[in-house]
């Protein structure tokens, strides 16, 4: 049964997709059932009563009127649900508790409706397509809720991460991490770790759920006859979701604003917004089927465009009237994590935001495949060069290559980040100037590429 202690830990952990407050008893003592029926069709969870949105416990009177409402209600559940009601007293104010677990005989149904739970809110399935997808999910059960035996705590959690997870879910470093994760529901009933905290919170993750990487290809020019590039990322989700955006950062072009920005951080400008890629990186992560161990994530950039996909096309839940509006996720423990550390925003609203950024930068719309493999292709923008711009690029090229040679003569230990970010070209750009200059005998690299530096030759 829940503690006083227990309580506070949850409290201090915020809401999530095993956790819900509330201030006070609704008028509709229904939308509490409406809650602890998405909970039992998930992995089970807590409804505290007493709790306001900033995360503070205030306390509640339940008399016995109410409790009996409540306990009326909660019986409404079919098939019948056993799950504990009870009034918990934490530093002198009572908190109601309704502890949930995940239901062993799926689905529950409240007033002939089905509640899910994804991320950290709760969702009524209302059409046939919805409800046909909960059962298929139901039948091979969801993967990330699935328990993975060969798992050891102890020595495979990737404790460094650990740090960064509570910092960015604001969750108090002083919290034991067990009961982080115990919290969170990350432990099946037979205290195996779920695979869907494997893939969170393991070191490689991929080491014992195949295929749980995220593969990034270049390719010269607009098919995929000739790779320049190969780099498959592992370890927990955020890593893989980091080391893309970095690998693409340094395929991409990006060009820093550094007017007016004085001594501090200079802004970053990607030729597509950098969080069209977060959206569309942290979607594939979230909703891609890992059942399917034929394939993986891939991010590939061509000339021309890049492609994101993930297995696992759009589920039947989402009519396509209902695309970028609505979310269902194949692995809504995945989506709750992603969402405590606020890199999921809003649910349902990622592919909506690709949509505005791109037609906000002028940017072609998005084209989505969404049978089978679900991938986003965005188009990367092309130069319209006019009348006379080759001699202007020629120009400015000299002008930069001027640039490069004044700066390594001030400092010849300046790097190729620096030089992009001093002068305002890509780091591509950048390389391939010193190449040129390199080639053309104007400089010389004394030393090895770390620790060495530059040395004019001649001007």
């Amino acid at each position: 049964m829940i503690t006083a202690d227990d309580i506070k830990l949850l409290v201090s952990s915020g809401e999530g997709y095993n956790a819900e407050f509330k201030m006070s008893v609704p008028a509709k003592v229904k939308e509490l059932t409406e809650e602890v029926c998405a909970f039992a069709n998930a992995a089970g969870g807590v409804l505290l009563i007493g709790v306001n949105d900033k995360n503070e416990i205030k306390g509640v009177d339940i008399d016995n009127a109410k409790r009996s409402a409540i306990q009326n209600s909660l019986n409404e559940i079919t098939p019948r649900l056993a799950c504990s009601f009870t009034i918990i007293q934490v530093d002198g104010m009572s908190i109601g508790a309704i502890e949930v677990p995940s239901g062993p005989s799926k689905p529950y149904v409240l007033s002939g409706a089905i509640y899910v739970r994804i991320g950290p809110n709760t969702q009524k399935l209302t059409t046939a397509e919805q409800m046909r997808d909960f059962f298929q999910q139901a039948d091979r059960i969801y993967f990330d809720e699935s328990p993975c035996p060969e798992f050891r705590v102890d020595s495979m959690v990737d404790e460094d991460f650990i740090s960064i997870f509570k910092a960015e879910s604001n969750i108090s470093g002083g919290i034991p991490t067990d009961q982080v994760f115990k919290n969170l529901k990350l432990y099946n009933e037979n205290n195996h770790f779920k695979n869907g905290s494997v893939l969170f919170f393991a070191k490689q993750p991929e080491a014992i759920l195949d295929k749980a990487i995220t593969r990034c290809i270049a390719f010269e020019g607009t098919d995929k006859r000739f790779i320049i590039d190969d780099k498959p990322f592992g370890g927990n989700l955020y890593h893989q979701y980091q080391q893309a955006m970095q690998w693409l950062k340094g395929k991409l072009n990006v060009r820093y604003d550094i007017e007016g920005q004085g001594a501090g951080p200079r802004k970053e400008i990607w030729e597509i917004p950098e969080t069209v890629f977060k959206e569309a990186i942290i979607n594939a992560l979230c909703h891609r089927d890992y059942y399917d161990k034929g394939a993986v994530i891939h991010i590939e950039v061509f000339s021309d465009r890049v492609e994101i996909s993930n297995p696992g096309g759009l589920v039947s839940a989402i009519p396509e009237s209902e695309f970028g509006k609505r979310s269902h996720s194949r692995n809504p423990l995945l989506f709750g994590l992603f969402a405590r550390m606020h890199l999921v925003e809003q649910v349902g609203s990622g592919i909506g935001r690709i949509l505005d950024l791109m037609r906000v930068t002028g940017l072609p719309e998005p084209v989505f495949q969404k049978e089978g493999i679900f991938t986003v292709m965005l188009k990367r923008p092309q130069l319209v060069l006019e009348k006379g711009s080759a001699k202007s690029r020629e120009k400015s090229r000299e002008k930069s290559r001027e640039k490069i040679i004044g700066l390594l003569k001030k400092n010849p230990y300046l790097t190729t980040i620096e030089l992009s970010e001093n002068i305002g070209i890509t780091i591509k750009g950048i390389e391939k100037q010193i190449a040129n200059l390199k080639n053309e005998g104007l400089i010389e690299r004394i030393g090895p590429d770390k620790g060495g530096y530059w040395k004019i030759v001649k001007q």
